[in-house]
């Protein structure tokens, strides 16, 4: 440096005139546009087009997220302060100080250049399928604040002229207030690796959670939050550690068997429970998936030894053999799956009837498809049901005491 500075005094340029000083500081503006024009107009435009026109999607992805401009404002800052430390006195105030907005700028485009590249790094993970397993989005939020932080601590030792060791060292005394103004980026984080180790959310995932109001898709994992496309369009955002403080449940493992339960129940008119009659076995019969099991029923009833009543010997029911028709028919059905739990089965009765509960999975996952499988076998259910002589229950409405009404008038 002494050398130039020798070299130019050599040549006449004084630099604590100011007409000197002028001409070092057109030359450093001059040489910063040439350069801001060429990297800019030249080199960045070539690589844009080529990302534009092409099909590399790692290029498409570096110029979307700005990564090249950050880095070339970067180095733009670079050379203006090595200009200025080289063509400068050591203890020039003017040169000092744009020294030093020249570090801060450099300092500004590194930590936004450091952010495009995490950016970029995510959105190249969502190619692979191990990065859904893991809270990247979070852990980078968090990297970006640290980063931030860092940064601004330097900032700000740059400004006034300490050094940034002083700052750092009072951080230990603002631990507490830290904390307390940090606490749900940091509980966020936590939440995240939390959630990541134990396999509990993923991105794509169908979350209930009904505290929260939520139940849908999880379309975003963040540090602080995270966001649930709701079926009805809404977005929901439940803070991140409420993932791991408050229970939720995750349909994701439905939606990976390939089979989604049905898990309701007919309830029957206790009143409607009787014996059938030989008559009745007879036109039962009929049916080609009830008659091995009626079969079966009258062989009991014809090896029994007491039938001078039926509560001495073997007797069938409309119910057991509506039970026993109902599950046989679940099982010839195309669309439910006969791998998984497949049953019908009686619930403890109460004030509206006995419970019939069907226990099946269809063989599909897609709400629709479910919704319309499970209404078939329903309204097949109420359709078929008065031919074994049984009756939903049914609370009396207005119209069904009207007739009594009436003839009590």
């Amino acid at each position: 440096m002494r050398e130039l500075l020798a070299l130019l005094q050599r040549y006449g340029i004084d630099l604590n005139h100011p007409s000197s000083l002028f001409m070092v500081f057109s030359f450093i503006i001059v040489s910063a546009l040439i350069v801001h024009f060429i990297l800019h107009r030249v080199v960045l435009r070539t690589i844009e087009k080529r990302a534009s026109n092409g099909n590399t999607l790692w290029l498409q992805i570096f110029t979307q997220n700005k990564l090249f401009h950050r880095v070339a404002y970067t180095l733009q800052g670079i050379l203006v302060n090595i200009q200025l430390v080289l063509c400068l006195n050591a203890g020039s105030h003017v040169g000092a100080l744009f020294s030093t907005a020249a570090q801060l700028w450099i300092l500004l485009f590194a930590l936004l250049s450091f952010f495009s590249l995490l950016d970029v790094v995510l959105k190249l993970s969502r190619q692979y399928q191990f990065a859904g397993q893991l809270p990247l989005r979070g852990i980078f939020q968090g990297v970006k604040l640290v980063a931030a932080s860092i940064i601004a601590i330097l900032m700000i030792s740059l400004m006034i002229g300490k050094s940034p060791a002083i700052l750092f060292s009072g951080l230990g005394a603002m631990a507490a207030v830290l904390m307390l103004v940090f606490k749900d980026p940091l509980m966020g984080l936590v939440a995240g690796i939390q959630l990541s180790a134990n396999t509990m959310l993923h991105m794509g995932d169908w979350l209930e959670m009904p505290k929260y109001g939520a139940d849908g898709t999880v379309i975003d994992i963040g540090l602080t939050t995270v966001k649930v496309q709701n079926w009805d369009n809404t977005i929901t955002t439940i803070p991140t550690y409420a993932l791991v403080s408050d229970a939720f449940k995750n349909w994701s493992n439905m939606s990976a068997s390939g089979g989604r339960r049905i898990k309701r129940s007919v309830f029957i008119d206790s009143t409607s429970i009787h014996f059938i009659s030989e008559e009745e076995i007879a036109r039962l019969s009929q049916a080609h998936l009830l008659k091995p099991w009626l079969e079966e029923r009258r062989q009991k009833m014809a090896n029994s030894t007491a039938k001078s009543s039926v509560l001495n010997g073997e007797s069938v029911t409309n119910i057991g053999a509506f039970r026993a028709w109902l599950t046989e028919y679940l099982h010839q059905h195309p669309k439910l799956r006969k791998d998984m739990t497949l049953m019908v089965r009686q619930l403890p009765p109460g004030a509206e009837g006995l419970p019939l509960e069907i226990y099946a999975f269809t063989n599909t996952v897609e709400w629709l498809k479910y919704e319309a499988i499970q209404a078939d076998i329903f309204d097949h259910i109420y359709a078929v049901i008065e031919e074994f002589g049984l009756r939903i229950y049914q609370r009396p409405s207005g119209n069904d005491l009207r007739p009594q009404a009436l003839a009590l008038d």
